[in-house]
């Protein structure tokens, strides 16, 4: 089983660790990472290996600063901008892979791009001391629920890994928002945990939409699934199904929910985001067959709502992914 320290007694033990090729649960500001040296073809293979994870799936790169993403990618002004804006932070930016950088090939997944960030916390202050980037995708089962606390990390992956790293609750509590920087523009891979509106602020220009072909984590359509069957956008709970609510206002019949809980009261998209994973985890305990989930509004940080819950109702198959 895992041994779970608190961060503040965690960073010797995580950085033997991680030098010796072996696999940390880290906490950072979005959610639990499952960390690797990413110059470290075995130590990437074992993330494969734990989470189940599908091979051509690309992995971020998780870095201290700008001077270490920049022996790693190509950053043209924008990207500079936007790393200036928003690094550390829950912004992983997809830019040009530099020739000879050390990243190991199955952290690209063979693409010509890497996705890179730099986080806040603990995760950054690994980095900072062993002076390598690490690949951190989400510490969970490949395609269930992410995990947000070190109790959800020791429930999924306790038996698999020798390390945890305790936080506590991550106060993002959704991934980083995916962006890629092309010379034709900026696409948005995958939404997150910074709105789309702020970074459009910062480009001074659009961001787009409608990325083909998996370039980043969590672009496959089944993905964050609980066991139970999700159902979305309820206006009414049918007997026996678990109730995933939304503001002030309830859907019919929530008094027969079998279980019953609400990412934000208010209707506050933030609190709803930190609580999204912890809260479906929670539900699909209750062992309800149904989580029925009540309409989230689609802006801000509700486009990344959305798209988890999206991706955790979509059909189930063996292509399923961590992020």
């Amino acid at each position: 089983m895992a041994e779970i320290l608190p961060q503040d007694a965690a960073l010797d033990p995580a950085c033997r660790l991680l030098l010796a090729g072996e696999l940390v649960a880290i906490p950072t500001e979005t959610v639990y990472g499952l960390a690797a040296d990413a110059t470290n073809g075995e130590a990437v293979a074992r993330i494969f290996e734990v989470k189940g994870r599908p091979r051509f799936n690309p992995l971020i790169a998780h870095v201290a600063d700008r001077k270490m993403a920049e022996a790693i990618a190509a950053f043209s002004p924008l990207a500079e901008r936007l790393a200036q804006a928003f690094w550390p932070g829950p912004l992983t930016l997809v830019l040009p892979h530099r020739a000879g950088s050390g990243i190991h090939p199955l952290v690209t997944a063979g693409l010509g791009t890497i996705a890179l960030r730099c986080p806040k916390g603990f995760g950054r202050d690994v980095i900072e001391r062993i002076g390598r980037p690490l690949a951190a995708p989400s510490a969970n089962i490949s395609g269930r629920v992410t995990g947000t606390t070190a109790e959800a990390v020791d429930k999924a992956l306790g038996g698999r890994i020798g390390l945890i790293v305790d936080g506590g609750p991550t106060p993002v509590g959704l991934e980083s928002s995916i962006l890629k920087v092309a010379e034709e523009g900026l696409f948005l891979l995958r939404p997150g945990g910074l709105a789309v509106e702020e970074i459009e602020r910062v480009a001074g220009q659009p961001v787009l939409r409608g990325a083909k072909g998996v370039e980043a984590p969590g672009m496959l359509a089944s993905h964050y699934a609980p066991a139970a069957r999700i159902r979305l956008d309820a206006a009414e709970v049918f007997p026996g199904e678990a109730l995933l609510a939304f503001g002030p206002t309830r859907a019919r019949g929530a008094e027969r929910a079998a279980a019953l809980l609400n990412l934000s009261p208010s209707g506050d998209l933030r609190e709803a985001a930190a609580n999204l994973f912890s809260h479906l985890s929670a539900l699909d305990a209750s062992g309800a067959a149904t989580i029925a989930v009540e309409p989230v509004p689609g802006h801000g940080l509700g486009e990344a709502i959305n798209d988890r819950l999206a991706r955790a109702a979509a059909p189930r198959d063996s292509g399923r992914e961590g992020t």
